[in-house]
């Protein structure tokens, strides 16, 4: 039985959430490993789901390999909920007849991608609500109070300060154009994706990020986290170094280190070793390359890359943890520096108006 024609329809606009897959796979290798048929662990999966996109993919699935499709080959059916690391791993796993210890070690990965991700959220969400509550404070003012000072001075028909003309002109700004506030996340979100649509120009933006102040150490840390994990998960399961790196390129979600795994492919075909280019490409820290020589030289490539994973994702959650603490400070001092502001230019005209009273 072919794929249907309406799944092709349903594979590009529905999707499945990162846990939800990771849920998906730590079940199926259960049953697996508990000597349940592909087939029949599936159907399992399958009657234990509520109504949903997965419940419908997983009964698409079953039905492919019921009829004798790989099931590597049903997955890639769904790319935007299959991954291609995952597909890749899942033939592998099928020609090695692993396919137990396949998805164990996915779980684990997926479980491991997961909860860096997590850790990231959660790193970023104080901050991102305590700058929008600074943000409503400073409309809210622009919009109701700063008006009634502005009635006031007007009455008064004195020479404003410079900066209390440049609050007064902000907050008509603010009460005019209200409405477009909301929009501007959007806006500057959609600005962006125009942007990075173009491959040089998203290479330029994310060789910047890696060397941009506070952030950059951690973007580079978290790149080089991902690409050892699932590079060295890749090795660990069987598919070949080549196919691997062509499949880790576009995990890694960094388009400077992209290019730079893809020189490493190149030059694997010419004979040169994987440590070699890594260095030359400069996107890799010194140590990494180290250590990925030493893998090299010891047989134990995958093995090593597994080490600079945990010690990568180690350092993420030291860096997490000072962005966290740093970033707190900073928007004190930036809400301190914006309500300074407001507060010194209303009352400075009342000082001037206090001087010629006396």
């Amino acid at each position: 039985m072919g794929f249907p024609k309406y799944l092709s329809v349903l594979k590009f606009r529905r999707g499945v959430s990162t846990k939800s897959l990771v849920v998906f796979t730590k079940q199926l290798s259960t049953l697996i490993a508990a000597g349940l048929p592909l087939v029949k662990a599936l159907r399992t999966l399958y009657d234990q789901l509520e109504p949903g996109a997965m419940k419908d993919i997983i009964k698409n699935i079953a039905s492919e390999v019921e009829s004798g499709t790989n099931f590597s080959e049903a997955l890639s059916h769904f790319p935007r909920v299959f991954p291609e690391f995952y597909v890749n791993m899942i033939k592998a796993g099928e020609l090695g007849g692993m396919l137990e210890g396949i998805l164990k070690r996915l779980s684990e990965f997926l479980d491991k991608n997961q909860k860096l991700k997590d850790k990231i959220k959660a790193a970023l969400m104080y901050p991102s609500f305590v700058l929008l509550v600074a943000v409503l404070i400073f409309i809210m003012l622009m919009i109701f109070v700063i008006p009634t000072f502005t009635n006031m001075f007007s009455e008064l028909g004195s020479a404003l300060p410079l900066p209390t003309k440049i609050l007064i002109t902000t907050s008509e700004i603010v009460r005019k154009t209200w409405y477009l506030i909301p929009l501007v996340p959007f806006i500057v979100i959609l600005t962006y994706k125009f942007i990075v649509r173009n491959p040089d120009r998203k290479f330029v933006i994310d060789r910047l990020k890696l060397y941009s102040p506070v952030v950059g150490a951690l973007i580079h840390q978290v790149s080089v986290a991902r690409f050892s994990r699932t590079l060295g998960t890749l090795l660990s399961s069987g598919v070949p170094i080549l196919n691997a790196l062509e499949t880790v390129k576009d995990t890694i979600g960094n388009e400077f280190i992209a290019r730079a795994v893809l020189e490493v492919r190149d030059c694997l075909k010419e004979g040169e070793s994987v440590s070699r280019p890594m260095e030359a490409s400069k996107a890799f820290p010194p140590l990494v390359v180290k250590m990925i020589a030493i893998g090299e030289e010891t047989g134990q490539l995958n093995k090593m890359l597994i080490q600079i994973a945990d010690s990568y994702e180690d350092e993420v959650d030291v860096a997490i943890s000072g962005l966290t603490s740093l970033l707190e400070p900073l928007l004190i001092v930036f809400m301190g520096l914006i309500v300074g502001f407001i507060v010194i230019s209303m009352f400075m005209p009342l000082f001037s108006l206090a001087r010629l009273i006396e």
